[in-house]
């Protein structure tokens, strides 16, 4: 009976002991053994066995995605502070035992990782900057992360960490250099508005005067053109009266008649087509018989001189 109870006390000891010795890893995280102090091996997720009392969990290393934000300042070429707010994505490489003895072995504690990591950050984006002016800065933002990345990825590499991304949210300057910006920001708009609406006003100018001797060069023309007909219509005008006057002539010589009726007709025809078409202008006519016999006698002398030429 005694010894029956002494090996349940064994059973009891054993079953204890194997108990203690099991671990649960959580899914993401790699668990790390050390005997004494001394890097023993890596656990994986899931249940594990370890020797209880002589091996023990020193760290359990998460190998998931980790964020840190900064906010810093920093110097430029031209003496401007320039203030940064930026977020940085990094994780462990992956999960094989060297990287994660690195991860495990190269801090003391997660605090002196996120600072070492953000003074290196903070430090390389100050050298970068410092090279540019300030009026280059809010346009070299994806500069800036490019070369972060190529100064740091080495480095985090030596840790067993790589970077997966660094955005930088926002860049602002001292009051005083913003208020300036403004000013040159306002000036610009001012200059680029004056020079649009010069612009405009020189285009509009310049069809307007186009337009205004297209109009004078199509009225010349027209006027040219009316002037021509005007012409050919006196021409003809002059020719038919000349004819008529010819051939009433003739037929009065042939009638034994003077054909001095024909100038006192067309006298008499001028004096009614003055009163019926003068429209109120005044025109002064001699209407004695001394002025009408000296009209009549140069109105023959006219036709004579051109029935002779």
């Amino acid at each position: 009976m005694g010894q029956l109870i002494a090996s349940s006390w064994w059973i009891i000891v054993i079953l204890v002991i194997v108990l203690m010795g099991l671990k649960t890893i959580n899914q993401g995280t790699v668990g790390v053994v050390t005997m004494f102090g001394k890097y023993r091996r890596i656990l994986h997720p899931g249940l594990n066995l370890i020797i209880p009392f002589v091996e023990i969990i020193s760290k359990r290393v998460s190998v998931q995605n980790r964020s840190i934000e900064m906010e810093f300042q920093a110097v430029t070429n031209d003496q401007a502070n320039v203030y940064f707010k930026s977020m940085l994505l990094f994780a462990v490489q992956n999960s094989e035992e060297e990287t994660i003895k690195k991860v495990a072995f190269k801090f003391i504690s997660e605090r002196e990782l996120m600072q070492a990591l953000s003074r290196t950050i903070e430090g390389t984006i100050r050298s970068f900057v410092a090279t540019k002016r300030q009026a280059e800065i809010l346009a070299l933002r994806k500069e800036i992360v490019e070369y972060v990345k190529d100064q740091i990825d080495q480095l985090l590499e030596e840790w067993g960490y790589h970077l997966l991304d660094l955005q930088i949210n926002d860049i602002t300057f001292d009051q005083v250099i913003l208020d300036s910006m403004s000013r040159v920001v306002a000036s610009h708009n001012l200059k680029a508005a004056a020079e649009n609406e010069g612009q405009a006003l020189l285009i509009t100018k310049t069809k307007a005067a186009e337009a205004e001797g297209n109009a004078i060069k199509i009225a010349a023309e027209a006027e040219r053109e009316a002037a021509r007909l005007r012409g050919q219509g006196v021409a003809l005008f002059r020719e038919e009266v000349a004819k008529g006057m010819t051939e009433a002539a003739d037929r009065m010589r042939q009638a034994n008649l003077d054909t001095n009726v024909i100038l006192f007709s067309m006298w008499t025809e001028a004096v009614k087509n003055f009163a019926e078409y003068g429209k109120g202008n005044v025109i002064f006519l001699d209407g004695s018989a001394e002025g009408m016999e000296k009209t009549m006698k140069q109105i023959q002398a006219m036709m004579i001189k051109q029935s002779g030429s």
